[in-house]
């Protein structure tokens, strides 16, 4: 029992590093250099996740590393600091909770994964929650950071349905450390190209750029990986719901964001679909991981 309650909460930092991450992507990092975020995310965490699982791509996972890293890693980070630095931290939490609903489609569209009846409710049932969140915000919501979301959620879907096709042959967390080190090593030129000298680093942005990259990346992942190989999958997955509500909470709670009744039915109705959207069954240890997976990390 006590081993089980270490995981669970060693578990929970995962999540709630990934919902505090709005947080700090919109308060104190710059607006203006979505690339050199995405690359001085993903590049240190794929770095340090690699120096942990000593394991390097073999066979048909150099190639598979380098497309699903600019998939997973490059252009949904550059889209999520966008969405992030666009949206209060509120309501881009409750929008990217909607993620695993879209990821349920999609492998219906893509892969022929045909979800059960409860599934489609839940996808209906949480995108209404977030189209209450939406209509809650008032003249808040940006439309180019409410794209920024949709196109986050679409870019990580299709990286999904790629991954779990491909989860064969490969540590999850080596896999990921792979992802991680590609995309940053692709979005180094194109940032320096694009916007220039690396973002000045003070007493601000230096250890945010240290959070965000160390423990919303590198800690959240290897604690994220170590809860899936010792507690069942229905309890991570539960776990995984505590990233929008700490989104949520932390907008509300330290930058001042208005939480009306609406946004807060609209964040319980989301989380209600990604209830009844969690797969029925999981019959082997490595199917549990990969759907489990597929449920929680997005908008990480």
């Amino acid at each position: 029992m006590e081993a089980n309650l270490r995981w669970v909460l060693l578990t929970a930092v995962a999540p709630l590093a990934w919902g505090a991450n709005y947080y700090v992507t919109h308060a104190y990092l710059p607006a203006d250099r979505p690339l050199w975020g995405a690359a001085l995310r993903a590049l240190p965490a794929g770095l340090v996740l690699l120096a942990l699982s000593r394991r390097r791509p073999h066979g048909p996972w150099w190639w598979r590393s380098a497309l699903l890293g600019l998939l997973n890693a490059a252009v949904f980070f550059v889209l999520l600091y966008l969405a992030s630095q666009l949206l209060p931290t509120s309501t881009a939490a409750t929008v990217m909770a909607a993620s695993p609903l879209a990821m349920l489609l999609t492998a219906w569209a893509l892969a022929g994964q045909r979800p059960h009846r409860a599934h489609l409710v839940g996808a209906v049932v949480g995108l209404g929650g977030v189209a209450l969140t939406l209509l809650g915000a008032g003249g808040a919501v940006s439309g180019a950071g409410l794209a920024a979301s949709v196109a986050a959620m679409l870019v990580s879907c299709v990286g999904y349905v790629l991954a779990a096709r491909w989860r064969e042959g490969a540590d999850p967390l080596a896999a990921t450390s792979w992802q991680l080190t590609a995309g940053g090593l692709m979005l180094l030129p194109l940032a320096a190209a694009v916007e220039g000298a690396p973002p000045a680093m003070d007493a601000r942005t230096l250890p945010a750029f240290g959070y965000v990259a160390l423990v919303a990346t590198a800690l959240a992942f290897a604690l994220w990986f170590a809860g899936l190989r010792h507690l069942p999958a229905g309890t991570v997955g539960l776990l995984g719901l505590l990233n929008p509500l700490a989104g949520v909470l932390l907008g509300a709670g330290l930058a001042g964001e208005g939480l009306g009744a609406r946004q807060v039915c609209g964040l319980a109705l989301v989380l209600a679909g990604v209830l009844l959207g969690r797969p029925r069954e999981v019959a082997r240890p490595a199917e549990a991981s990969v759907a489990v997976e597929s449920c929680t990390r997005v908008g990480s």
